[in-house]
């Protein structure tokens, strides 16, 4: 295949997007219009195609991503300095979606060796999860953490440490490190594991539960619920402090509005009712090593394919996330809906200009209608503050040739596919039916996919063309790089490279299907993602009232 110079994503776009460095003077054909490069067009940046004047439209992906703010001659450099933010009005839903699904024939009677569940969800991890009701008791799941992870093999080679203790070493035998750098290990850990069918011992920390809104209070046990539902726990320790608004029963509440007949083992502890924290934590301890000796007995079986549960998001984004990473990521989801399973997609705020295309694949006009709803309330509440959708574009976003929210969103939603939306779900919610389905979060990646993951998500797909660290505790998070660039220079933290779509190397098609191929060999457990190796488990609730 060629390496191609520039792209034209939608024959109704104006703007051409530049694949790699673009001098003066190089002439681009664009259908049958002649483009004269005027100046040096950066890798991912976009090149006008004919002359704007002040005031008008800019188009890619088809849809309006913004408006110029001066005249910009045909060939010129596209950029802060002459365009803003500006995307179409949504509204109601205009008649039936048309879908047509992809071939999976590839895919059909593929199965993964998971873990089935009581209530019919399967598990790509058996996990136990251990959660605090309430910041106060943040201290405690920490001391837990310290002792069950060193002491079960579950721990992280602490090769930092070993850095520092050879630097000390060194520097007390030749009072200098200069040129000094010894080699270090990263250290293979589950050999070493008590349990063997124990994935992992998951501890959750953050800042709520209480001095807060009561709203925030039942998200957060609804969040918290979520993530004991979720397939890949298989049993939870819960510690509550008592007097705070994050109560034992309203987090019953919601657990049983998710799984009326939640069946794994459940342990609370409220620290109120116990004369001594060391009385409480060895109990705690007790009970937890007894649940571990319970689901080490749970063994991975057999399930179709229609039983996973993806997440997708973006992250870290670049000028090619919407045409490398992102459409390989949606055509893996269009195969993963097309056999039944579930997808998941976030960030609201970067579905901005895109609302009316997925309104109008909403399968029902209740779901459009929700859908819109969910849009509207979070814009109000965004203006409320001075804030809005347009101020999304991080700094790293604009250099890479993310330069309106529109942009960033067209490129964005391509992560979702173009299957029908069967659900608009609201932060705190969960899903159950197979379909792609809309989960309401923030664009912020750790809010993004602990939301997701709290949804049910068992594996997420995590596309970047920067380069983010980010991981979630219970679902395994896959990193995939937009560029060959990055995956070269951050090696350890990408998964899966889908540069090969910039050079031409390989379809979107193909990269799709290579990572469905990797998520099923994840899902049966032959690997762990870089950043669970990397022992990335970030979880951060999605605060949104007042502290009081």
């Amino acid at each position: 295949m060629s390496n191609p110079l520039f792209l034209r994503i939608s024959p109704a776009d104006n703007v051409l997007v530049a694949l790699r460095d673009i001098a003066p003077g190089e002439i681009l054909m664009a259908g049958d219009r002649e483009v004269a490069v005027q100046e040096h067009i950066p890798a991912k940046h976009k090149i006008a195609v004919g002359d704007l004047h002040s005031g008008d439209p800019v188009y890619m992906y088809g849809v309006l991503v913004g408006r110029a703010t001066c005249p910009v001659p045909s060939g010129s450099l596209i950029s802060t300095n002459n365009l803003k933010h500006a995307a179409e009005v949504f509204g109601k839903r205009r008649g039936e979606y048309q879908w047509q699904p992809p071939d999976v024939s590839r895919f059909v009677n593929r199965t993964f060796m998971g873990y089935h569940r009581a209530d019919g969800q399967v598990g790509t991890r058996n996990y136990w999860l251990v959660i605090p009701l309430v910041f106060c008791e943040n201290r405690n799941i920490l001391v837990l953490k310290d002792a069950f992870l060193k002491e079960l093999g579950y721990a992280q080679p602490d090769v930092y440490r070993d850095y520092l203790r050879a630097l000390s070493a060194y520097y007390a035998e030749h009072g200098a490190t200069g040129g000094f750098s010894p080699e270090l290990k990263w250290n293979d850990m589950s050999s070493g594991r008590m349990f063997p069918n124990v994935d992992g011992i998951k501890f959750l920390t953050h800042e709520s539960g209480c001095g807060e809104t009561r709203d925030d209070s039942e998200n957060l046990c609804a969040l918290l619920a979520g993530y004991c539902v979720n397939p890949n726990v298989a049993g939870v320790t819960v510690l509550s402090l008592g007097c705070q608004h994050a109560q034992i029963q309203l987090f019953r509440e919601k657990l049983a509005e998710k799984d009326p007949d939640f069946a794994k083992p459940l342990l609370l502890f409220e620290r109120q009712k116990w004369e001594t924290e060391y009385a409480m934590l060895t109990e705690a301890i007790l009970q937890t090593f007894a649940g571990l000796v319970e689901i080490n007995r749970i063994e991975r079986k057999p399930a179709g394919l229609e039983h996973l549960s993806v997440g997708v998001k973006c992250g870290g984004s670049d000028g090619f996330s919407g045409i490398s990473a992102n459409p390989a990521t949606g055509h893996a989801a269009d195969l993963i809906v097309a056999l039944g399973g579930k997808v998941l997609m976030a960030e609201y705020p970067e579905l901005c200009g895109v609302e009316q295309e997925l309104i109008d694949r909403c399968v029902s006009d209740e779901t459009a209608d929700n859908f819109i709803h969910l849009m509207r309330e979070y814009a109000r509440r965004a203006e409320a503050i001075g804030a809005g959708f347009d101020m999304n574009p991080s700094p790293g976003n604009i250099r890479d040739g993310l330069i309106t929210d529109a942009i960033k969103s067209a490129g964005a939603a391509r992560k979702g596919g173009s299957s029908p939306v069967v659900s608009a779900v609201g932060y705190g919610g969960y899903v159950r039916t197979g379909g792609l389905h809309l989960v309401c979060t923030p664009g912020n990646d750790v809010l993004s996919t602990t939301g997701m993951a709290g949804a049910g998500a068992t594996i997420q797909l995590f596309t970047t063309g920067l380069g983010t660290a980010t991981g979630n505790p219970v679902s395994p998070m896959v990193k995939l790089s937009t560029n060959h660039e990055l995956a070269r220079k951050m090696p350890d933290i990408i998964d899966i490279n889908c540069g090969g779509i910039i050079t031409g190397e390989k379809t979107v098609e193909q990269m799709g299907e290579e990572i469905l191929e990797y998520i099923i060999d994840l899902a049966n457990g032959k690997f762990e993602t870089k950043a669970t190796q990397l022992g990335q488990d970030d979880f951060m609730f999605w605060k949104r009232g007042v502290s009081l």
